[in-house]
């Protein structure tokens, strides 16, 4: 026998609670199965829920189509900063540099090690550190370093830093957006399985296929078990050969 399966999706939700109201709005009062108190909660509901449901969609959709631009502006600003780091190296091999010079830059004067820039958390780090590093080793009588020069090290840096400002804002959103999803996801089951329940029992009266039949057309969904499937399936396979 099949069972009862409320909606586990978004759109599911959505339809159930369109079909109930397209019932509400055929149907008189007298003879509606659910009660008008919960007519008037899901004409209230279905507004808010259908809202928020745009409102997750385009907040994904705007971060995604930024989030290829910010990997470019990633990379463009890992790229400077660590050629930086490696013209800084250059110079002292060449012995234009002493060793200790790496420390204006928080760099260990022992190596020639490039630091890692692999996540966002490094680039914001480290830009700092070699930007503030160069400006000190300059006031200290140093010369700067060109290709690449510590003021477009520094527009890259800043851009980054900008566009990640904005990707945190734009995750704020989404993780805003979800949050208030999941609340109306759960008024929303809350309010379709008190209707199905209304539905239900106002049709008790009639056969479990008729009762299903009815309820049916209030956007109660009903779902066979895979055992049930699999020897629907089968008695349909011996019917065809019995009378083939």
């Amino acid at each position: 026998m099949p069972y009862r399966r409320l909606p586990n999706t978004d759109q599911a939700r959505q339809r159930a609670i369109e079909q109930a109201l397209e019932k509400g709005k055929r149907t008189a009062l007298t003879e509606l199965a659910f009660s008008q108190q919960s007519l008037e909660k899901l004409q209230i509901l279905y507004p808010h829920f259908s809202g928020a449901i745009r409102q997750l969609q385009s907040s994904k959709q705007t971060q995604f189509d930024r989030s290829n631009e910010y990997g470019n502006i990633f990379k463009k600003a890992k790229l400077y900063l660590s050629h930086f780091v490696q013209v800084l190296n250059f110079a002292i091999l060449r012995e234009e540099m002493k060793p200790e010079v790496r420390e204006f830059y928080g760099l260990n004067p022992d190596t020639l090690n490039v630091p890692s820039l692999n996540l966002e958390k490094n680039v914001l780090e480290w830009g700092e550190r070699i930007i503030e590093g160069e400006r000190k080793r300059c006031m200290n009588g140093g010369s700067p370093i060109y290709s690449p020069s510590i003021a477009l090290v520094k527009v890259h840096f800043e851009s980054f830093q900008d566009a990640h400002r904005h990707m945190i804002t734009l995750q704020n959103n989404t993780n805003r957006a979800s949050q208030k999803m999941q609340d109306m996801r759960d008024r929303a089951d809350e309010l379709i399985q008190q209707v199905w329940n209304e539905v239900e029992e106002r049709f008790s009266v009639f056969t479990s296929d008729v009762r299903r039949e009815k309820a049916q057309e209030y956007g109660v969904t009903y779902v066979y078990r895979a055992s049930e499937l699999k020897k629907m399936e089968a008695e349909k396979l011996q019917t065809n050969l019995i009378f083939n």
